[in-house]
């Protein structure tokens, strides 16, 4: 199956947008056209049981990732990930380094990181939730929990009806279509070589500032970006500060001055 996705621009270097948890491609809408318009040929995708990407089979999501840029013809791209799909594309960059340029990493998991109480409380409530079959309450959870406080009643909207979605399709997926993470080291991810931006913003759970810290401490290209304004999803929370600076990221690594292999902190 190929992803659902969008294309933009026409430009020489591609960039790929990779969703949180929580949204679908939409939330790149304040970020799509402005990267496009600067001369980058942009990707974005539903990862599968997000958006208009169905659970039809057993998957890995950096597999798919990567399978749509072999159909799309792009051998090397940017990777811009937010939250899960930061997570996604650390593993994108760990199996396959010689496909990412850089990273652009947004509030982002981390794979193989233990979560703290607060965050297995948040789990252990939406658990509970949805086994009594209250989705609605669920959601809200979410809508609650991810989006910080300049977050506007429309990217509210917008949050609550993906994520709907996203039970929607997960829960009714058979458990052998379940997606299957991969195995990524902390060797594996200090052998990354490409430039990296780490964005957290100071509205975030303590969990995401102690993965920006943590990946700001093994990347070895990586710079970190305080956000005293952001929640969990800057992109949604402050649209075109976010993409002035992806687009300030993207500019830098694409002309060589956070070149790998150099540390940017």
């Amino acid at each position: 199956m190929t992803l659902s996705h969008d294309l933009a621009g026409a430009g020489s270097s591609t960039v790929v947008l990779l969703h949180s948890g929580v949204c679908d491609r939409r939330m790149w809408d304040g970020q799509f056209h402005a990267l496009a318009g600067a001369g980058h040929r942009v990707v974005r995708c539903d990862l599968r049981g997000f958006g208009d990407s169905p659970v039809d089979a057993p998957h890995t999501h950096a597999e798919d990732v990567r399978e749509l840029l072999d159909r799309l013809g792009v051998e090397r791209a940017a990777v811009v990930g937010s939250s899960f799909g930061g997570r996604v594309a650390l593993e994108l960059a760990a199996r396959h380094p010689g496909r990412v340029s850089a990273l652009a990493l947004l509030g982002s998991a981390l794979p193989g990181m233990a979560p703290s109480e607060e965050l297995r409380a948040w789990g252990a409530r939406e658990d509970a939730l949805i086994e009594a079959g209250d989705l609605d309450a669920a959601v809200e959870l979410n809508v609650d929990t991810w989006l910080g406080p300049e977050a506007s009643e429309a990217a509210r909207a917008y949050v609550r009806e993906a994520q709907r979605r996203a039970f929607d399709l997960q829960l009714a997926a058979p458990e052998e279509n379940h997606p299957v993470a991969p195995e990524v080291t902390r060797d594996d991810l200090a052998a990354i070589r490409a430039p990296a931006l780490v964005a957290v913003g100071a509205h975030d759970l303590p969990d995401f500032r102690a993965i920006a810290d943590e990946l700001g401490n093994l990347l070895p290209a990586a710079r970190r970006v305080d956000l005293d304004w952001a929640g969990h999803l800057p992109a949604l929370e402050r649209p075109d500060e976010t993409a002035r600076l992806l687009l300030s990221f993207l500019a830098q690594a694409v002309d060589g001055s956070l070149s790998p292999g150099v540390s940017a902190r």
